[in-house]
C-alpha cells in the first residue's frame, strides 16, 4: 500500500513497446479504412486518439515514443507525397509540428493525472486502512492483540518485513531477544527521544527503515519498525505514524481501563472492609455485651439468682454465642468467597446426604417441625463444596424460621440438566422494593422487626455464583417466599449412570 498500485505504467520493457506498436497499427489500418471518407484531419485525430490512449495506459517515454511515432506514420503513409518522409506542403508541415507538439503535451498531462489518480487511490486506501484499525483495535481486550493488529497493519501498508514491540516496564522492550540487534537498538533509542528515526526525519538519515515510538514523551509502550522507508516518501511516513498513534492509543486506553478497574477493585474491597467494621461494632457489640452481663452476673451474684434466673442468664450466653457464632461465620465465608483468587473445592457429593445433614442440625432449632422435606431418591451427584452448600440451604432455612410462622416446603427436583432447591414459606413476603437488595451485603428487610446482620441472603447468592449457579426469589400465589437455588449438573463420574439404574 506504500507504493502506487500495479499499471499499465510498470509494464515490462517489451510488452510496453508492443502495446505502442498496436495502437500505431490501428490507427494506421483505420486511415486508410476511412481515407475514402474523411480528410487528412481526421486521419491525424485518429492518431492523436492513439497517442492519448498511450498516454493514459503508459509511462512517459512510451507516450512521447508513441507521440513521435504517430507523427511520423502519419507523414508516411498519408501526407503527400505518400510513402516517403518529405513534406512538400508547409502547411502539411506546420500541421506535422503542431500535432507533435499536441501529442507530446497530452502525454505530459496525461502522465500528472495518472499520478493523481493512483496517489487519489493509496491516499482513499491508506484512510479505509486507518478506519478499519480503529475498529479493530476498539474491540480488543489485551497488549498481544494489539501487536498482532498492528504488525499485520503495517505489512501491508508497506513492503517490510515490519515489526511491532512493546515494553514491560517502561525501558525493556518484550521481544528484545527475538529482534535484530540493530532494529533492537533503533527501536530503543526512538523510545528514548520519543521521535520518528530514520530517512527524512533528520534524525539518524542514514538507517534502512523507519523506527516510530508508540506514545508520547512520558507515555511511550513500545515502537515499530517500518521498511523499506524512503527519504522523500513524507506520505508514507506520515501513515506509518498514524498507524502507530493508534496502536499508542488503544494501548493506553487498556491501560487506563486496568488502571480503573484496580481502583475500583480497592474501592470495593475498602467498602467491604469499612461494612465488615461497621457489622462488628454493630451486631457483634451488643451479643458481646449481653454475654459479658450474663455472665459476670453469675459470676458476683451467684448465690443470690434463683436457679429459674441462671438458667435465663445461661441460655441467654447461649442464645447470643450461638447468634455471634453464625453472624462471625458468615462474614468470613462471604469475605473468604469475594476473594478474586479464592478456589473452591469442589468433589462429587449426594445432595441427599448434604440435604439430610442440614435438616438434622437445623431441627433442633424447629421444635414444631414447620420443615417438610421432599428430596426424591437417586438424583445426580452433584460437583461442589458440600460445605459451603449446606450453609447455603442451611441459611435459607434459617431466615425461613425467623421470618415466617406457617409451613416451610424444602423440595429438590431436577430440571433442564439443573438440580432446583427450593425454600418456600409463608411469611408476609418480600417488598418489590427490597427484592433488588435483598441479595446485597448487610442489607435486611425491615418488615419483621427481627434481629440480623444481613449476611445470610449475600452469602447464599456469593455461593450459588461461586457453583457457577444461581438464587433468584420468586413470589408465592397467597403469599410468602419461593427461593430457588439452580445448579448445573455436570457430567456424571464414571459409573454413575449404572449405579443410578441398579435397584
Amino acid at each position: 500500500m506504500n507504493t502506487p498500485p500495479a499499471s499499465e505504467s510498470s509494464r515490462p520493457p517489451a510488452q510496453r513497446w508492443v502495446v505502442v506498436a498496436l495502437l500505431l497499427t490501428a490507427a494506421t489500418a483505420s486511415g486508410f479504412l476511412l481515407e475514402r471518407y474523411v480528410s487528412l484531419t481526421s486521419q491525424a485525430m485518429i492518431y492523436v486518439l492513439a497517442v492519448v490512449i498511450a498516454s493514459y495506459k503508459l509511462d512517459w517515454i512510451a507516450s512521447a515514443v508513441c507521440a513521435v511515432a504517430a507523427v511520423t506514420a502519419l507523414n508516411f503513409f498519408f501526407v503527400p507525397p505518400r510513402w516517403t518522409f518529405a513534406v512538400e506542403n508547409p502547411e502539411h508541415f506546420i500541421a506535422l509540428g503542431a500535432m507533435l507538439v499536441v501529442a507530446l503535451v497530452i502525454s505530459h498531462l496525461a502522465k500528472g493525472v495518472r499520478r493523481e489518480t493512483e496517489l487519489a487511490r493509496l491516499n482513499e486506501r491508506r484512510a479505509r486502512q486507518l478506519q478499519v484499525l480503529a475498529t479493530n483495535l476498539s474491540n480488543v481486550s489485551s497488549p498481544a492483540e494489539i501487536v498482532a493488529l498492528g504488525q499485520k497493519a503495517l505489512n501491508v501498508a508497506f513492503a517490510g518485513p515490519c515489526c511491532v514491540a512493546l515494553t514491560h516496564d517502561g525501558h525493556e522492550l518484550d521481544l528484545a531477544g527475538d529482534l535484530d540487534p540493530a532494529v533492537r537498538d533503533g527501536m530503543r533509542c526512538c523510545m528514548t527521544e520519543a521521535a520518528v528515526l530514520g530517512p527524512g526525519t533528520g534524525r539518524w538519515p542514514g538507517l534502512l527503515a523507519w523506527y516510530l515510538p508508540l506514545g508520547e514523551r512520558g507515555h511511550v509502550t513500545g515502537a515499530a519498525c517500518v521498511r523499506p522507508a524512503l527519504a522523500g516518501d513524507d506520505a508514507g511516513r506520515e501513515h506509518a505514524q498514524a498507524l502507530c498513534a493508534l496502536l499508542a492509543q488503544a494501548l493506553w486506553r487498556l491501560r487506563l481501563t486496568s488502571a480503573m478497574l484496580a481502583a475500583q477493585s480497592e474501592a470495593q474491597r475498602q467498602q467491604l472492609q469499612s461494612t465488615f467494621l461497621a457489622a462488628i461494632s454493630h451486631d457483634l457489640r451488643t451479643p458481646l455485651a449481653a454475654i459479658v452481663g450474663a455472665a459476670s452476673s453469675l459470676q458476683t451474684q451467684h448465690d443470690k439468682l434463683s436457679a429459674p434466673e441462671q438458667d435465663r442468664l445461661l441460655g441467654s450466653i447461649v442464645s447470643e454465642a450461638s447468634y455471634l457464632s453464625t453472624v462471625t461465620e458468615n462474614t468470613l465465608q462471604l469475605v473468604q468467597l469475594t476473594a478474586p483468587a479464592q478456589a473452591l473445592k469442589r468433589d462429587w457429593e449426594s445432595m441427599e446426604e448434604i440435604v439430610g445433614a442440614v435438616l438434622a442440625r437445623v431441627r433442633q432449632r424447629d421444635p414444631e417441625r414447620r420443615i417438610k422435606s421432599k428430596v426424591p431418591e437417586h438424583l445426580p451427584l452433584v460437583k461442589a463444596d458440600p460445605v459451603m452448600l449446606a450453609q447455603l440451604i442451611s441459611n435459607l432455612l434459617d431466615n425461613a424460621l425467623q421470618y415466617s410462622d406457617g409451613a416451610i416446603d424444602l423440595t429438590v427436583s431436577v430440571e433442564a440438566q439443573e438440580l432446583l432447591v427450593s425454600v418456600k414459606d409463608r411469611g408476609p413476603g418480600i417488598p418489590e422494593a427490597d427484592q433488588k437488595i435483598i441479595f446485597e451485603a448487610y442489607t435486611r428487610g425491615d418488615q419483621s422487626g427481627q434481629r440480623g446482620a444481613g449476611l445470610g441472603l449475600a452469602l447464599c447468592r456469593a455461593i450459588a455464583l461461586a457453583h457457577g449457579g444461581r438464587l433468584t426469589l420468586r413470589a408465592r400465589a397467597g403469599g410468602g417466599s419461593n427461593f430457588v437455588f439452580a445448579l448445573p449438573l455436570d457430567a456424571q463420574p464414571p459409573g454413575q449412570e449404572l449405579s443410578q439404574e441398579l435397584p
